[in-house]
Parts: C-alpha cells; structure tokens; sequence
C-alpha cells in the first residue's frame, strides 16, 4: 500500500509539473511573438503618407539621400507624388546640367498641363532616371526608390543640408502639409484608401473642380 500511495504521489507530481512547464511555454510564446502592427502606424509615416526617416527634405517636397561622398540622388516625396497622380509626362535636366536649390528642375504633365518642382540641392546633375522618364507612373508607386528623378555631384557637401526642413521638424512639417491640403481641399480628408488611411493613389482625381496645378504649385513653392 506504502509503494502504491508513492508512486501516486510521484504520478501527481509529474502531471501536475508537465501542466505548470506548458502553461509558462504558452505564456512565453504570447510575451515573444511580435505583434503585427499596420505599416501606416510607423515612425515612416505621418498621417499616412510615407516619410522615411533616412532622407532629407526640401519645404517643397522633394528628397535627397547621400549615395556617397559628393553624391545625391533626388526624387519627389509620397505626399508630391499623391498630388501629381496619374502624371503623363516627366522633363528632367540633362546630365551635366548645374542646377541651384530651389532651382525648377522637374516638370511633371497631366492633360496638357504642366507643373514643375524645385531642386533641394546644388550641383551637376550626373544621371538622370530614365526608367522614369519612360514609365511616369513609376514615381508614384516607387517615389523613394524606382520612381527617383535624378543624381546630383555636390562640390559643397554642406548644400545638401542647408536650408532643409530640420530632421527634427520633418514630422511637423508633413503634418502641417496634410492639414493645409485638407483646409484648402475638405474633400480630401475622405480620399484616402481604407487600408489605415493610406492617401488615395490620385488625390486630386477625387476632387474634379480642384486646379491640379494651383495645388500642386502651392506646396512645390512654384506658384
């Protein structure tokens, strides 16, 4: 009886640490296992347009990013490229063409109209993208990638920070450009895609009596 009342113990025992070891495995896997958290929460974005982090902005929304030294490459932000929408057209400067910051370097078409943005930087252009050129709809769904505009030599490293937005002002700055498109244009608080408030691929599509290039030119600093 003695042996029989220990091994039940022993029996008790083991049950009773197996269900104490898988209910920690469990509590475990729900502590580690990351949680998935829509893109559009992420420190790239505000107010969901993409802003990536590791690039510098001009107040006319155009980006540069250093590639290396005495080196840039430019394009036009998401919000610039949500603007523009279903572009027909892009002109870019030649390569050994030397531009100015706050130069036009870029005339986008749409209908017949032209719009045009400025440069964030001073320099040669040294490449111009013709995937681009070619293939206009690449800038908006590629506009920090595929869909960049040109590479710039910069002789003067310090023009390629000088008279940006400050990168601790960025988000504040973006925000701000959300809020004056939605003030000017009410309509397009609700044009954006029901996936977490991504902007619509067309902005201004959704709004047929907006002036495409007044909009565009207001925030490109061109008007």
């Amino acid at each position: 009886m003695t042996v029989l009342l220990v091994l039940a113990f022993f029996l008790v025992f083991i049950v009773l640490d197996y269900m104490l070891n898988r209910r920690k495995a469990f509590a475990t896997v729900a502590v580690t296992t990351p949680r998935t958290v829509p893109a559009t929460f992420g420190a790239d974005f505000v107010d969901g347009f993409q802003v990536p982090e590791n690039l510098s902005y001009h107040a006319g929304h155009s980006w540069l990013v250093a590639e290396r030294k005495n080196l840039v490459r430019v394009g036009a932000d998401e919000f610039a490229a949500a603007l523009l929408g279903k572009i027909e057209k892009i002109e870019l400067p030649k390569p050994g063409t030397w531009i100015r910051q706050g130069q036009k370097i870029a005339a986008f078409y749409r209908d017949g109209v032209k719009t045009e943005m400025v440069s964030p930087t001073e320099g040669e252009v040294t490449e111009v993208n013709a995937e681009v050129v070619n293939r206009p709809a690449e800038l908006r769904e590629h506009p920090y990638s595929k869909g960049w505009l040109v590479a710039v030599h910069v002789p003067d490293e310090e023009s390629t920070v000088r008279n940006l937005v400050p990168k601790s002002l960025v988000r504040d700055w973006m925000r701000d450009a959300v809020e004056r498109l939605y003030s000017l244009q009410p309509a397009l608080a609700g044009a954006v895609a029901a996936d977490g408030g991504r902007p619509a691929e067309d902005l201004l599509a959704s709004v047929p009596d907006a002036d495409w290039r007044q909009t565009t030119s207001e925030f490109f600093l061109t008007a």
